[in-house]
């Protein structure tokens, strides 16, 4: 339940995040700042050879066995890495970690092992947990979040700056089953000779900000804008969204187990917007009923057999690692068919902190391409903590942001909390299969019912897709709008179909035999087709992918 805090104080900020199509912040339980026992030293094993450490690596004894399969997987790499105890406090890890550092070559820290606020006195916890840092917060506590913040972010800050200068990442594992399902799932991700369309699809679930239709419908719009100007052309994204009123919304009876087959089918990113709390998604409302996003018999079918997505929880106390109870994403990364990473804020998030960190994501992943998430993670929040300079989407965020945000005067601090608040549970070495580039040509203008030319060149060899679709903020067809909601059961079975057609922007589908080199297909435009479209190109090899789009304008030819 929201707190009166939230939704008086707030509403106006929410509002404008929805226009801007980013999440919403919600409360929760709140979570209290407890101190870290203090130990007086720390042991380093460190690797017999002299060339320095470039990984360290903080672990429980009883977990060491489980944790082999990823030490000798990451060292077959080339790494150097050390292992620490985790038994002294959060400081004193600090102070090894920067001594490791010093050496030269240090550029992540791996933390093994969850924590449980509380509860740092029970040996059997303390044996397993790796301490927490907990800055003080700057902003969220006037907005009713919490005096100080769960973070792994000090481990990686080696000057004190409050900046990390190395990738960090935590897996919140309990016991050693647990971890080597995470570890087999984590190599198995990078070892998967699996090309397929996958690693071109990026799923979001939405939850709904209940301000209203015409709000609510702003929220979709804007939505689908900014997966047009921050995701590339080329990849396939969908949208499920809990509000019974838009064509992206499946059947309600289903729509757990629908956004649980969008994690299932497998994906490069899946993504929740919306209101969040510990150990769940917002609720899915329609009039006269109420149930969860997905609940717990939903997210116990989560089993994605290739594919594994990274998933990135855009919400309040999703990824709060230290809660008494298991949180969310530790509970997602805990199943065998679970994500193989999970980027999560650990206390009430704000909806600017979080766009602006997801507009230095998508840059991060689709503009500098960083190779691993320990980089794209470290990377975004660096240049989440500086200006818009040069990032035209921040820019604009910024300059809106200061008229429409209560703490418009304060945003360097809000992104400096959510620089803290947003930890990555998964290993900050995982390589993200990165495409190689298509080029494709094809003509600015079109008209319908003609054939265009369309030429590419690709550096992989394989299967191929050509495809003309529709831009993701229009449809291929006009939905009928809903301004009554009916719970017949045609009715609802009519909300999948148009939920189906609303995510299929294809209006032609080509396969081809994709040669390493040029190639050249003719496409024939719909005669119904018209406005802003892209072509675009996936190629599947034995041993790489590769994504292409160009910009078509489809005309329609006028009658004489």
């Amino acid at each position: 339940m929201q707190s009166e805090a939230l939704t008086t104080s707030t509403r106006p900020l929410l509002i404008w995040a929805a226009l801007l199509a980013i999440c919403f912040a919600t409360t929760s339980t709140g979570l209290v700042h407890a101190a870290q026992p203090t130990a007086a030293a720390v042991s380093v094993r460190q690797p017999p050879a002299a060339s320095p450490i470039d990984t360290l690596v903080v672990c429980p004894a009883e977990l060491r066995e489980a944790l082999a399969p990823w030490l000798a997987y990451r060292a077959s790499q080339g790494h150097r890495i050390a292992l620490a105890s985790n038994e002294p406090s959060a400081e004193v890890l600090h102070d090894t970690i920067r001594q490791v550092a010093a050496a030269g070559g240090l550029r992540a820290v791996l933390l093994v092992g969850g924590a449980r606020l509380g509860m740092e006195n029970d040996p059997a916890v303390r044996a397993r947990s790796v301490p927490v840092h907990y800055p003080a917060s700057r902003v969220i506590r006037r907005f009713g979040g919490e005096k100080a913040i769960a973070s792994d972010n000090g481990y990686a800050d080696l000057d004190g700056d409050g900046l990390p200068d190395v990738s960090v990442g935590r897996l919140p594992v309990e016991t050693p089953e647990e971890l080597t399902s995470l570890v087999r799932r984590t190599i198995d991700y990078e070892r998967s000779r699996d090309f397929g369309a996958w690693r071109r699809r990026i799923n979001l679930v939405a939850g709904v900000g209940e301000f209203g239709p015409l709000v609510d419908q702003a929220i979709e719009d804007a939505t689908r804008g900014f997966l047009t100007g921050g995701i590339p052309a080329g990849y396939q994204t969908s949208m499920t969204y809990a509000n019974w009123r838009s064509p992206f919304c499946p059947d309600p009876r289903q729509f757990g187990r629908t956004a649980v087959a969008r994690f299932n089918e497998g994906c490069l990113f899946w993504v929740y917007l919306g209101h969040g709390q510990v150990t769940a998604f917002d609720q899915f409302v329609t009039p006269g009923h109420r149930q969860p996003i997905c609940g717990a018999d939903d997210l116990r079918r989560i089993d994605c057999q290739s594919g594994s997505p990274i998933a990135l929880l855009f919400c309040c106390y999703a990824g709060a690692f230290d809660a008494p109870q298991r949180c969310l994403a530790a509970e997602l990364l805990r199943q065998d068919g679970g994500p193989v990473a999970v980027l999560a804020g650990s206390r009430m998030t704000m909806p600017y902190g979080m766009a602006a960190l997801s507009s230095e994501l998508l840059d991060g992943c689709f503009k500098q391409h960083c190779d691993t998430l320990g980089e794209l993670v470290l990377n975004a929040k660096r240049r989440l903590a500086g200006d818009s300079a040069g990032n035209p989407r921040r820019e604009a965020l910024d300059k809106l942001a200061v008229l429409a945000n209560p703490s418009g005067d304060q945003l360097p601090a809000e992104r400096l909390d959510h620089l803290q608040l947003f930890n990555l549970l998964g290993d900050p070495w995982l390589r993200i299969g990165q495409p190689q580039v298509l080029k494709l040509n094809a003509p600015r203008e079109a008209a319908a019912g003609t054939i265009v030319e369309v030429e590419g060149q690709t550096p992989v060899a394989g299967r191929g897709t050509l495809e003309l679709v529709v831009r993701r903020d229009r449809l291929t067809f006009t939905p009928q709008p809903r301004v009554k909601f009916d719970d017949t059961p045609a009715a609802l079975a009519g909300f999948q179909e148009t939920y189906l057609k609303a995510n299929d922007l294809r209006l032609v589908t080509q396969s081809f035999n994709a040669p390493a080199g040029k190639f050249r297909i003719a496409v024939r435009v719909p005669a119904d087709a018209e406005g802003a479209c892209y072509v675009r190109a996936f190629v599947e090899g034995q041993e790489g992918f590769a994504i292409g789009a160009a910009a078509v304008h489809v005309a329609r030819e006028t009658a004489h």
